[in-house]
């Protein structure tokens, strides 16, 4: 039997993983950290500044017109997740500690991924205009949301930093330099589409350099000795059940609307999902060093778990909608 493709782990999630030893083996301390702490700041400003660039508005107009599929994708991106996850938070005290609840908290309110969530509505044959206007219009608004129910949320939690150095921060390390990737696209775009492996290296250098310096922080003041690993399989099991719910939720409401396949494919796709290119620069700048690492952990785990099931099930889709062509012409004659 040949392994599936869709159970390897993902190469970057492998990456990161390899971070995370790292920062474990070798943390970086004192002047170094604020460097690589300086560094990666400006990381993350061209980072979102890349994804202000890449999104293309009038590419997602042609699937604006479907208010009900996007209005189901971004009311369970930003409130149904939220709400699971403080229901979560009424049994957490018994199976996980205060940081990695916090962590499940902030995996909650970030928004949802956009490529992966295209080309797995692609593969399962759905409606791909629809997914890139939800895709591309729940990152936009999870700029402003993401820091706005992280402090509902998680305000009175200690672990958030709301200062007016970090509003500051927000505004000119995740909006603005978005804006100007937005203003500069008449001149970038092009550029940009041409040099993807650049632009895929900058973005992933990004988030890797963050992970570094947050789990370093984390391995410099020693709060790693608090986590057992019992404690990370309760965790893996806690985000794969929050994954679970929300699928047959959005499952359900996709037939409670009337959608077709479709339009079912997309909102499954689009409002289950969650992005770590975006959640975890926003991590970055929202929380203090020394809990980042913790706090960044559930959305790394719940990644990948979304990849592997997100990819089994488009391939499935794909498979029955292969067979159902294959069929027609022989029914036909």
């Amino acid at each position: 039997m040949r392994w599936p493709r869709w159970l390897i782990i993902d190469p970057f999630i492998a990456m990161l993983l390899g971070v995370v030893a790292l920062a474990a083996l070798l943390p970086v301390r004192g002047t170094a950290a604020s460097i690589a702490g300086i560094v990666a700041g400006v990381g993350i400003a061209l980072l979102f500044f890349l994804h202000g660039a890449r999104i293309a508005p009038a590419a997602a107009v042609a699937g604006a017109r479907h208010w009900r599929l996007h209005t189901v994708v971004l009311a369970t991106t930003f409130v149904v997740f939220p709400l699971l996850g403080i229901a979560i938070g009424l049994i957490s005290p018994q199976l996980l500690p205060a940081e990695l609840y916090q962590g499940v908290l902030f995996l909650c309110v970030v928004p949802s991924t956009v490529q992966s969530s295209i080309a797995f509505t692609s593969i399962a044959r759905g409606n791909v205009p629809a997914a890139v206007f939800s895709a591309t219009f729940s990152n936009i608004a999870g700029i402003a949301l993401t820091p706005l129910l992280a402090v509902l949320l998680m305000a009175d939690t200690g672990a958030l930093r709301l200062t007016a150095g970090s509003i500051g921060s927000i505004v000119g390390q995740l909006l603005l330099p978005f804006v100007a990737g937005q203003l500069s696209r008449r001149w970038t775009a092009g550029w940009i589409g041409r040099h993807k492996a650049v632009t895929s290296l900058v973005d992933r250098g990004s988030i890797l350099l963050v992970v570094y310096t947050a789990f370093s922080a984390g391995v410099v003041a020693g709060i790693w000795q608090q986590i057992s690993a019992g404690q990370l399989l309760i965790l893996a099991v806690t985000v794969s059940m929050l994954l679970a719910v929300v699928m047959g939720l959005l499952v359900g409401a996709g037939r409670a609307f009337g959608f077709d396949h479709a339009d079912r494919v997309a909102t499954l796709f689009c409002g289950a999902k969650k992005s770590l290119a975006t959640g975890l620069p926003m991590a970055a700048v929202l929380f203090s060093p020394q809990l980042l690492g913790m706090l960044v952990l559930p959305l790394m785990i719940f990644h990948q778990i979304q990849l592997i099931v997100c990819a089994a099930l488009a391939r499935w889709w794909a498979g029955r909608a292969s067979a159902t062509e294959a069929e027609q012409p022989a029914t036909a004659g």
